[in-house]
């Protein structure tokens, strides 16, 4: 079984919808994906995320199934820099990284800052969303594995977000989320690929076989949107240091 991880087109957050180059990465990442043999779409409930997927589906007369789940990680905690809220995926390096309970996928939902917000409830929340799918698709999980009751090499495309995709890889691979959500970067429009791995007899592991692809976009000669990213030097005033 395949499943196709995809972020959103450039986003015009203000509107939760895109960019016109967003709506140009979509139209490039149609080219791409009209042509695989896709057994079933699922969409974020967010407009962006609705949108890029509604190239897709438009040209191959196809629909997707929302899942509410499938949202941008929506979870806040206090930033403990600048003592306000902001999302659990867009903390400054020196301050997560000096606390080293958040490389740890159990310590990390029970340091004080996370205990004192909803991350961990959300974060429960996906990979229950996650396991059930799956599981409608024939594969259940079990302890760090899946049972493969019905092996197939069926492909699914789940429309969605970097924070939200970062979860879900951590889930199924039993990594701290925290180093997915800032270790790992996305373009938008980038397809990751997962593969089940099944070695013994009813037994699934999924492996990621490619992160954030963006190759329709290369092909294409487009640029990639730099949404996600920071800046590459401090010196870099045109790029997003906070």
């Amino acid at each position: 079984m395949k499943i196709l991880l995809i972020r959103h087109g450039d986003p015009d957050y203000e509107n939760d919808t895109l960019t016109p180059k967003g709506w140009h990465e979509a139209e490039l990442l149609a080219d791409r994906v009209e042509k695989l043999d896709i057994a079933a779409f699922y969409v974020s409930p967010l407009g962006r995320a609705r949108d890029t997927a509604s190239v897709t589906l438009k040209r191959m007369g196809r629909t997707a199934e929302t899942l509410d789940w499938l949202q941008e990680f929506p979870a806040r905690m206090v930033d403990p820099d600048i003592g306000v809220e902001r999302v659990a995926w867009d903390w400054l390096p020196a301050t997560w990284t000096a606390e080293d309970a958040y490389f740890d996928r159990q310590a990390w939902m029970h340091t004080p800052i996370m205990e004192r917000s909803n991350v961990p409830e959300i974060y429960a929340s996906v990979c229950e969303g996650v396991d059930a799918l799956l599981s409608r698709h024939g594969y259940v999980r079990q302890g760090n594995m899946y049972r493969a009751e019905r092996p197939n090499r069926d492909t699914i495309a789940l429309f969605c977000h970097l924070g939200l995709e970062c979860a879900v890889i951590s889930h199924m691979l039993g990594l701290s989320p925290m180093v997915m959500w800032h270790g790992f970067c996305a373009a938008p429009t980038a397809v990751t690929t997962m593969i089940t791995e099944e070695r013994r007899p009813g037994a699934a592991f999924f492996r990621v076989n490619g992160f954030g692809d963006i190759s329709h976009l290369y092909t294409a000669g487009e640029a990639p949107s730099f949404s996600a990213r920071f800046c590459e030097t401090y010196t870099c005033p045109e790029e997003r240091h906070d």
